[in-house]
């Protein structure tokens, strides 16, 4: 019973210890476009650097599209043209997510939802 128990405790540590990074990471997501406007030249980089990835030509109002990619990290911000202005969506969480919704308001400030 003890050797057990000891076994139980080693095997708990050690997945305690295991990179969390390592089970996680971005595996696509569906785009949902409720900003009201046309979004084009859809693009995405890791929070923090400065490379512009492009992921996706356009979704119309309204539509949503399926954005395939895969990516060791989660946090990621998202650039598109909408209606003549870019928008940014900073520090959008890609993992373990089905779909993000993208919204713009008139004054231009952006936020995601997450399904």
């Amino acid at each position: 019973m003890r050797f057990m128990a000891k076994a139980v405790a080693a095997a708990l540590v050690a997945s305690a210890l295991t990179p969390q990074a390592a089970m996680a990471g971005a595996n696509g997501f569906t785009l949902v476009n409720a900003t009201g406007k046309a979004l084009t030249g859809i693009a995405l980089r890791r929070t923090g650097s400065s490379d512009w990835r492009a992921i996706g030509g356009g979704a119309s109002p309204g539509a949503s599209t399926a954005i395939g990619f895969s990516d060791p990290d989660c946090a990621f911000d998202l650039q598109a043209s909408a209606g003549g202005s870019t928008a940014v969506w900073r520090g959008v969480n890609l993992c373990e997510v089905k779909s993000v919704t993208l919204h713009l308001d008139a004054s231009g400030a952006t936020w995601a939802e997450y399904d």
